[in-house]
Formats: structure tokens, C-alpha cells, sequence
């Protein structure tokens, strides 16, 4: 079981009492239990298939939604809440541990579905519903699907704070803008749902609207198969050069690592996260047109085997431009080399030509060389390496870079590996020699 933080159990475990305490008035609330128990067996059913292994895609902003959605209009507030509670429990988890994150699921759903039907009933929603009034109840509807999308995101934003110890003020960062559009959608089914429900062809007809959602989440599992062997192929080829280049085995991942960790200090949002991340793993992969002996030489090179290491960025640009969903990426394979003051390579760019995953990828690369232990060269402190990165910056990298990895390796820290099996005594460069020239900035 993977470790969770006592105060993030203690999160969890606050959530679960409040969604406890919105469930206690159940007893003496007139419900109509048999429209309960079919959307709570509904929803359940979808989301067991929807996250079942089978499937192996689940969509990130909740596939059936407008069941949950669905009960809050027609519920009162503690039978609505009850619906998400089995589905949740029932749900297949990936991750460890599986019952907490089940637990956590059920009880972040009850409150905001809670939340949701509380509002549609104060804003008189229901009647609305009722009387199939579609143009009166969709002010009601939209209120109570942003209080949904507000609850989720607050306690998302929660358990990232506790849990993952993201700093409060990134916690919260995006979250509604990223969730509202795809909720409304679901808000807007779920309307649909209950007012079919409450016409004269019940709920059979409310089952319809289903339809369309199930097409939806269709499309959007392919669009997810095809984005995960686009990945298994980045693996595959990032394991081609670990096997190739033994002495950094780890380090595109390792890099991958800091530049999302650069990325995220600047602010960036999640999808250039990944992509920068992307960056940082691929970095490298034009070793693979390097001669091995080269690569694992462990003399001094001539001048004109380095030329022909310094053709890696370009190898490894043309193995990656035709994966359309790498985006900046590409660049950064391509120019992660280049330095502000223009004497780098492969096209010695000077500051801002120099893109900015590039400069990012770039900061990221140097940090690991000199943090990581290799058959040339003993791994330096971090503070060490930090110190380095702040003497060439202004020269070699963007400042702002290496002032965002200092920040974020401040607050996290970082774990330097043991890249080579076989580590040898190091070739010690001289006093005061660049960057540039020491074991690993090129290699």
C-alpha cells in the first residue's frame, strides 16, 4: 500500500464525515426510493464498465455524470447524494490504496451532488422540472451544475495540497476552468434526463439521452488508445537509448521529472506540463544515430568524434517530428543544446531565439548530469550543482529557468541516482573549466 500522508487521511477523513452528516437527514425525507435504487444501479453499472480493465479508459471529467446530475434535479438533496455513493465504492481503482480512494470518490460526489440539488431546490428548480418549463429551469440547472464543478474542484484542489503537497496557491489553479465546460455539458444531459423522466414516457425515455454520452466517451477512449501507444512508442524508444548508453540509464526520466517540475513553477498549465515532460524524456533520443563506442568511451573526445555526438539533437528531431501531439517538444529535442550567449549547438540560437521548452529542457538536462553518478564522472551535491546552474545562467541558461528549478527543488528536494553499474574512478575536470566542457554536458 503506498504511503498517504496522516494529514491527508485526515482530509479524507473530515470529507467523509461531512458527506456522512448530508446523508443523516435520509430517514425522515419522503423519497421515492425505487428512482433512487434504478439511478444508483445505473450509474453504478456505467461507471463499473466505464473503469473496468476491459475498457481501460476512463474519462477524467466524471462519463456519466448527467445520471448524478439527473438525480439531483429530481431528488431531494440527501436521496441525491445517496445515488453516486454505490457506484463509487463499486468503481475499479488502478492505484493504491483502493479503498481509501473509494471512499474518497463516494464522499467528494455526495457532497457535491448534495450541493447541486440543494441549490436547483432553493432557486425552484424542481418545479420547473416538473411542469417541463425547459426555458425557466435552465437558469436553476446551471447554478447547481457550477455549485457541482465548485464542490469537486475545492476538494480536488484539498487532497492536492494534502496529499501531493502541491503549494495552496497552485492547488486550486484551473481546476473549474478546465472542468466546467465538459460538467455543463453533462448538466445540460442531465436536465434532459429529468425532464423526460417527469413527461409522460417516464423513465425510459430519460434512459435515451444516454445515448449520445455513450458516443462521446466511445470517441474519446479512442482518442486515448491512440495517445497511449503514441507513449508506449516514447517509451520504447527511451528505453533504446538506455540500453545503448548504459552510463546515463535513467536519465531521461530523470530529466523529464525536473523539466515538469520547471514547468510547473512557471505556472504552466497541466497540457504544456506533459508536454515539456515529454520533452524531457526525448531529449536525448537522437543517441541512437550515435556510434556506441562514442557514447561509452571513457578517454577525453577528439574533436571530431564530439562533432559527431553534437549531430544528437538533430537525429533525435527528425525520429520525433512526425509525432503530431508532441508539439514544442520537437524543438526542445532540437535546440536543448543551445546557450543564451550563442555558442551552443546544433544552430548556436542566442536568448530568445532559443524556444522556450528548449531553455527549460536545457536547465533540466545540466541539473541531472551533475547530480547523477556516471563511469566519468561522481555526482556533485545538489547545492553544488544548483550553485553551477546559477554561475552560468545569463551565459549558458535562461535565468528563469534555473531560478524556477531552484525554487522547486527548495520546496520538494531531489532524490540524484546511480545511473552506470560499473561506476569507475571519474575523469575530474580542471579548476574552474566551463560548464560546457565537463563529463555529462554533452553526453
Amino acid at each position: 500500500m503506498e504511503a498517504v500522508p496522516v494529514r491527508a487521511r485526515a482530509y479524507v477523513a473530515c470529507v467523509v464525515l461531512a458527506a456522512l452528516v448530508c446523508l443523516l437527514p435520509l430517514p425522515g425525507v419522503r423519497t421515492p426510493w425505487w428512482a433512487v435504487l434504478l439511478l444508483a444501479a445505473l450509474y453504478a453499472g456505467c461507471e463499473r464498465v466505464a473503469r473496468s480493465r476491459f475498457v481501460g479508459i476512463s474519462h477524467p471529467a466524471g462519463t456519466f455524470y448527467p445520471v448524478l446530475l439527473a438525480g439531483a434535479f429530481l431528488l431531494p438533496a440527501p436521496a441525491a447524494a445517496l445515488v453516486a455513493v454505490p457506484g463509487a465504492l463499486l468503481s475499479h481503482v488502478e492505484q493504491r490504496p483502493v479503498a481509501l480512494r473509494r471512499v474518497w470518490r463516494a464522499a467528494q460526489l455526495v457532497l457535491g451532488v448534495w450541493a447541486a440539488a440543494r441549490v436547483h431546490w432553493a432557486l425552484g428548480g424542481r418545479d420547473a422540472v416538473v411542469a417541463g418549463d425547459m426555458p425557466y429551469a435552465l437558469g436553476p440547472a446551471g447554478a447547481a451544475v457550477l455549485a457541482f464543478c465548485l464542490v469537486l474542484a475545492l476538494l480536488d484542489g484539498g487532497i492536492l495540497a494534502m496529499a501531493e503537497r502541491v503549494p495552496v496557491r497552485r492547488a486550486w489553479r484551473g481546476l473549474v476552468p478546465r472542468s466546467l465546460a465538459p460538467i455543463a455539458v453533462h448538466g445540460l444531459a442531465g436536465l434532459m434526463m429529468a425532464v423526460l423522466w417527469r413527461s409522460p414516457y417516464g423513465p425510459v425515455a430519460a434512459l435515451l439521452v444516454l445515448l449520445p454520452m455513450c458516443v462521446s466517451w466511445w470517441a474519446f477512449a479512442q482518442y486515448h488508445r491512440e495517445r497511449a501507444a503514441h507513449q508506449a512508442t516514447i517509451r520504447a524508444l527511451v528505453q533504446a537509448v538506455d540500453i545503448k548508453d548504459g552510463y546515463t540509464r535513467g536519465h531521461s526520466e530523470r530529466v523529464g521529472q525536473a523539466s515538469m517540475m520547471i514547468a510547473r513553477e512557471l505556472g504552466m498549465d497541466d497540457e504544456r506540463v506533459e508536454v515539456l515532460r515529454f520533452a524531457g524524456i526525448l531529449h536525448d533520443v537522437g543517441k541512437l544515430g550515435v556510434p556506441t563506442r562514442l557514447l561509452r568511451k571513457d578517454g577525453p573526445l577528439t574533436p571530431e568524434e564530439r562533432r559527431v555526438i553534437e549531430l544528437h539533437p538533430e537525429y533525435g528531431h527528425e525520429m520525433v517530428r512526425g509525432i503530431g501531439f508532441l508539439g514544442e517538444a520537437r524543438a526542445a529535442v532540437l535546440h536543448h543544446h543551445e546557450r543564451l550567449d550563442g555558442t551552443g549547438y546544433p544552430y548556436g540560437l542566442m536568448g530568445s531565439q532559443i524556444p522556450e521548452s528548449a531553455r527549460v529542457v536545457a536547465v533540466a538536462d545540466a541539473f541531472d548530469a551533475m547530480t547523477s553518478t556516471r563511469s566519468y564522472s561522481r555526482a556533485r551535491p545538489v547545492p553544488v550543482a544548483l550553485a553551477e546552474l546559477k554561475r552560468c545562467s545569463g551565459s549558458h541558461f535562461d535565468p528563469v529557468m534555473v531560478a524556477a528549478l531552484v525554487e522547486a527543488v527548495g520546496r520538494s528536494g531531489w532524490r540524484p541516482a546511480v545511473t552506470a553499474d560499473d561506476v569507475r574512478p571519474p575523469r575530474v575536470p580542471p579548476p574552474g573549466a566551463p560548464l560546457s566542457s565537463r563529463p555529462g554536458a554533452h553526453r
